[in-house]
């Protein structure tokens, strides 16, 4: 749910993304277990996801797709915005209808990628969610769930994966206590305000880094040389 909007409806890419990329995990790990093959293979899985996505609907990102910004600087916007939402666009309607369309692609996708031969996954660490998913504690499978995220989903420079995936274990977390969803929703908040301070104050992945991962060695020698390690940290503590 926090990925609804475009994570937290900051209008970044599509949470049908984030969420087939986190299938695109789940299967990964069913076939291989956990480890740097199931990550690598999560993050192939995810760039081909991020290309038939786009494919279909030009653009990634929820504010593009929907030509809404959820968080708008003024009513009267807000107003305008969502009235061209619903009759232009379809309102959830038309969102249901592209997730419909979508799912048997992404399906496709994820298969494809898992079942074709790849070259040997580069020695650990490969995917910087799925480092901070380990340091969060939480499952092997999770673990492998999240490496798709990398580079901002498949390598894609999108909005920060390591963000996406502390959002997503907050989540899973504050519906394991039991807690309702102002608690989680506050816990997210507080989490996207130390990231932003800590990324500079910029969201995506090839913002803070500079550019955009040439592949998954590339990801994982910039993670080998400590890159990502001071985000991580803030997001994971508390």
């Amino acid at each position: 749910m926090p990925f609804a909007g475009g994570i937290m409806q900051y209008g970044y890419q599509c949470g049908m993304l984030w969420g087939a990329a986190l299938a695109a995990g789940a299967q990964a790990y069913r076939l291989l277990g956990p480890g740097p093959q199931a990550e690598t293979r999560a993050i192939i899985a995810a760039q081909r996801l991020v290309e038939s996505f786009r494919a279909r609907n030009k653009n990634i990102n929820c504010l593009e797709i929907t030509e809404i910004e959820w968080k708008p600087s003024s009513k009267r916007l807000a107003l305008m915005q969502m009235f061209r939402f619903f009759i232009k666009k379809g309102g959830p309607i038309g969102c249901f209808r592209m997730a419909a369309r979508y799912a048997p692609v992404a399906f496709s996708e994820i298969d494809t990628a898992l079942s074709e031969k790849h070259a040997e996954a580069p020695s650990p660490p490969v995917s910087c969610p799925a480092m901070l998913a380990q340091k969060m504690g939480v499952s092997g499978m999770h673990t492998v769930m999240a490496a798709g995220f990398a580079g901002g989903i498949g390598l894609s420079g999108g909005a920060c994966g390591a963000l996406g995936a502390a959002i997503w274990i907050i989540g899973m977390n504050g519906r394991r206590e039991g807690v309702g969803k102002e608690v989680i929703n506050s816990r997210i908040g507080d989490t996207i305000e130390r990231f932003l301070r800590s990324a500079d104050f910029k969201f995506e992945c090839s913002e803070i880094v500079g550019r955009r991962f040439e592949n998954i060695g590339d990801h994982a020698g910039y993670l080998r040389d400590g890159g990502c390690s001071e985000i991580i940290e803030v997001l994971t503590t508390e």
